[in-house]
């Protein structure tokens, strides 16, 4: 088993992810440069958070045309596990292979604080070791946090069961006072049609230690390796 930490120029939460599976999920894990084309036998993707080419255009816009994203998208049409987390999820979004975009967030600030999720599927390698309505804290920091799709997009999620994770309170109620960013539905992470793709904007790889708040986000990084090792 082997992850792929992707590194664009403006990453900056590449290091942190590196870290969970390294020191915590004490799994083999290497950098992946953007210029390349080869993944190196991963297993795993994982997009991280930051600002890839300095978010110039928009979020994403330019990092889908890198190499290395032309072979995530071909690994991940064969089935395999990729993880896109703020920045990673914005550049899915863009690549296409994820539905829907990240817009500006609906207060047109940068918002960087501890957000609550309910879990709203456990049929995906990220969530399997979850419960459904299960409330994980992590954080967020973007100003590109605001999720949104048409409506033949949404009723397709809803219907495929492919909306991961929404902002919701402590208790698990899902409100609008609970949305920090505007995104449609409180929409906090979706999954693609194959259900080995998932983007989310709040941070599991900053919430993956107790020292950090929270170790909720360690969930979904074990949920993948015990994926992994599960696969024939």
């Amino acid at each position: 088993m082997k992850f792929g930490v992707l590194v664009f120029p403006g990453s900056n939460c590449d290091h942190d992810t590196y870290h969970v599976i390294d020191a915590l999920a004490k799994q083999p894990v290497t950098f992946l440069w953007h210029a390349s084309e080869e993944l190196e036998g991963c297993d795993a993707i994982l997009v991280p958070g930051g600002f890839a080419y300095g978010d110039y255009l928009r979020t994403g816009a330019i990092a889908k045309f890198a190499p290395v994203m032309q072979s995530v998208a071909k690994f991940a049409k064969n089935g395999g596990l990729v993880l896109g987390i703020c920045n990673g999820f914005q550049i899915l979004c863009e690549a296409g292979l994820l539905p829907g975009a990240l817009m500006r967030n609906a207060g047109q600030h940068y918002i960087c604080k501890q957000v609550h999720l309910r879990t709203e599927t456990t049929d995906s390698p990220f969530t399997h070791a979850l419960t459904k309505g299960q409330v994980l804290q992590m954080p967020i920091g973007h100003m590109e946090g605001n999720y949104f799709c048409d409506q033949e997009t949404l009723a397709k999620l809803k219907s495929k069961d492919r909306i991961v994770f929404r902002y919701a309170t402590s208790a698990g109620e899902i409100t609008a006072s609970a949305n920090p960013n505007g995104s449609l539905e409180n929409i906090a992470g979706v999954l693609n049609e194959g259900r080995n793709v998932l983007g989310m904007m709040p941070h599991p790889d900053r919430s993956s230690e107790a020292l950090l708040g929270s170790a909720d986000g360690f969930l979904l990084f074990k949920a993948m390796a015990d994926s992994l090792a599960a696969a024939p």
